[in-house]
């Protein structure tokens, strides 16, 4: 009876992992249609009858590779250099805030992936610790070009507006393929804050931060299917 218990207790965490590392397998392929932050917030405004979510997946191939650039500009310059996590990012953020600065996420594109697409939104410790776990599958499972394609489809670009094609209709009546830069770097301007930020109707600090961004991309790096 003892030796059947110790028996489970390496069971079933082995269980886990594996179901774990099929999920992300099986999403190396097929789109993901719904994600825990979608499902949090038809709850959360569930009694707004103006609220509906707004969602269409598509390939990276039909999605503008201005919205791409823009997005690795303003959210994670060393999106093709890192595994995953940019430490340099996380010193600058611990030091700032050891300083006593304002409070910054170093989040890369991985972890905000890892965490719309597998985890509920949430700020403890242990929702970190499966971020940085499911952040570490999908670099190895997915790759860097399936990452980018699963994140522009599932990032919150508005209130209950999900990926490139429904920002591209809700903010510009055009489809994703056709965004400009510009319109590109305004929707990249709203997301540390998507619900409170419209890039359809940019205040002075939205559309400042979309310049910003907008003349940081010709300084970077991009792999040939994104240029």
């Amino acid at each position: 009876m003892r030796k059947s218990k110790w028996s489970l207790l390496y069971k079933i965490p082995l269980a886990l992992i594996a179901l774990s590392v099929l999920w992300v397998l099986v999403l190396k392929w097929v789109p993901v249609w719904l994600t825990p932050l979608m499902i949090s917030r038809s709850i959360e405004y569930r009694s707004d009858d103006r609220f509906r979510t707004q969602k269409r997946w598509r390939r990276i191939e039909q999605i503008s590779p201005e919205l791409a650039k823009a997005v690795i500009a303003g959210e994670d310059n060393r999106f093709f250099i890192h595994k995953g996590f940019d430490w340099e990012e996380i010193d600058n953020a611990i030091e700032e805030h050891r300083r006593g600065g304002r409070r910054r996420g170093a989040s890369t594109i991985s972890q905000q992936t890892a965490k719309n697409v597998f985890l509920l939104p949430s700020k403890t410790w242990v929702r970190k610790a499966f971020e940085a776990y499911f952040t570490v599958l999908i670099e190895l499972i997915w790759g860097k070009e399936r990452i980018l394609e699963v994140y522009l489809n599932v990032a919150e670009m508005g209130l209950g507006i999900y990926g490139a094609e429904a920002a591209a209709k809700a903010h510009f009546g055009v489809t994703a393929a056709k965004l400009s830069r510009h319109q590109s770097c305004l929707i990249t301007a709203c997301l540390p804050n998507p619900i409170a930020r419209n890039a359809s109707n940019p205040g002075p600090y939205t559309r400042s931060r979309a310049s910003d961004i907008s003349n940081l991309i010709p300084k970077l790096a991009f792999p040939e299917w994104l240029r």
